[in-house]
């Protein structure tokens, strides 16, 4: 014998009947709290202020490497 139930409800009605907890509330301020701190991140993020921060030690460093290799291909073509 087979018996099969169909059970249309929504979550909440779900959560209700079996006596779960109703996370909603929980859930709006935990969402409002991420989105708060994502706004203030996203400024950080801005494409201007992550070249200023990234660009200079970047360059310092590419610079660097560029002078070490001119160094060396000027020293390797001498002959003394």
């Amino acid at each position: 014998m087979k018996v099969t139930v169909d059970i249309d409800c929504t979550p909440e009605e779900a959560r209700a009947f079996l006596g779960l907890p109703d996370v909603a509330p929980m859930q709006a301020s935990l969402m409002a709290e991420i989105e708060k701190q994502m706004k203030a991140n996203l400024q950080a993020m801005d494409p201007e202020t992550l070249f200023k921060t990234w660009l200079p030690a970047t360059m310092q460093n590419w610079e660097q490497l560029q002078k070490l290799f001119r160094n060396q291909m000027a020293g390797s073509g001498r002959k003394e």
